[in-house]
């Protein structure tokens, strides 16, 4: 896993994703769909997968919070709450 500083577009990802509001598609590029429509920055949402916060559900397209990426978010909403 790499370490990323998360913007806010990176937290309102990881935020939807445990809404359960992503899906990864089914092609050979990891690219998410946030409520059915392409996500607007890919490129982070690739960074993202590939620093471990989001993970494909094995065996469907539906996207997940690894637990790198709930300590990820909690950590930030620790950070406001202070």
């Amino acid at each position: 896993m790499s370490i990323l500083n998360l913007t806010g577009r990176d937290r309102a990802l990881l935020r939807a994703v445990a809404a359960g509001r992503c899906d990864i598609a089914p092609t050979g590029v990891p690219n998410l769909r946030v409520d059915g429509r392409w996500f607007c920055d890919q490129p982070r949402a690739h960074a993202l997968l590939a620093a471990g916060l989001v993970a494909r559900v094995h065996g469907a397209s539906a996207a997940t919070l690894t637990r790198a990426g709930r300590a990820a978010l909690e950590d930030e909403y620790a950070r406001a709450a202070a």
